[in-house]
């Protein structure tokens, strides 16, 4: 099992080394015109534009742990534990530069917390004043899909939501991981 520490320094290692740096304030600003977009297209139905987030970053999670894994050389886990560490410290670190705190664990060990002190991609936003969006928008739930995508695609099916966000106006910025089920290698069906 790798410990907290040694999670750590791969992703540090893996952050200064084989990471080829994108400016923090274009991806900020880029995908803040991406939610500013889907807001215009569906119309500030919030509901949607959480559902569209999460199903764009479920794309984009099952492609980015390719990225993940070739670059950090890192194996299986043997837990639900393990598996958070390196989220938080591998993951979080290699693409955004930040290192939630995994805390809130069930008694069964299948679920936890991530809790961002800095979340990169709600720098500069103000969510619209519409009485509405501070109760309904998820600004950042892309993160969430690309939790499921990525966890899914080394056999974790997990449900992924936010529980609170500093654009909200909480404390915090926190999103609840819940593993639901291993995914089992499937054989396809014999041919013959």
């Amino acid at each position: 099992m790798a410990s907290t520490a040694k999670a750590a320094r791969i992703g540090e290692e893996v952050w200064k080394t084989r990471i080829d740096k994108v400016n923090a304030e274009l991806v900020t600003l880029t995908y803040g015109t991406i939610v500013a977009q889907l807001c215009t297209d569906y119309d500030n139905d919030y509901g949607e534009v959480n559902k569209q987030l999460d199903k764009m970053g479920y794309n984009i999670g099952m492609r980015l742990i390719e990225d993940f894994l070739a670059k950090t050389g890192a194996g299986r886990c043997s837990n639900f534990r393990e598996t958070a560490e390196m989220v938080s410290k591998v993951g979080f670190k290699i693409f955004l530069n930040v290192t939630p705190t995994v805390t809130n664990w069930s008694s069964d060990s299948k679920q936890f917390s991530l809790v961002l002190d800095e979340n990169p991609l709600a720098d500069f936003v103000e969510l619209p004043d519409d009485g509405r969006a501070q109760d309904e928008l998820w600004f950042s739930n892309i993160l969430c899909g690309i939790l499921r995508g990525a966890l899914e695609m080394v056999q974790m099916q997990v449900e992924a939501h936010f529980v609170s966000d500093i654009l909200r106006g909480n404390d915090s910025t926190e999103i609840r991981i819940s593993l639901i089920r291993y995914i089992e290698d499937e054989m396809p069906p014999d041919d013959e």
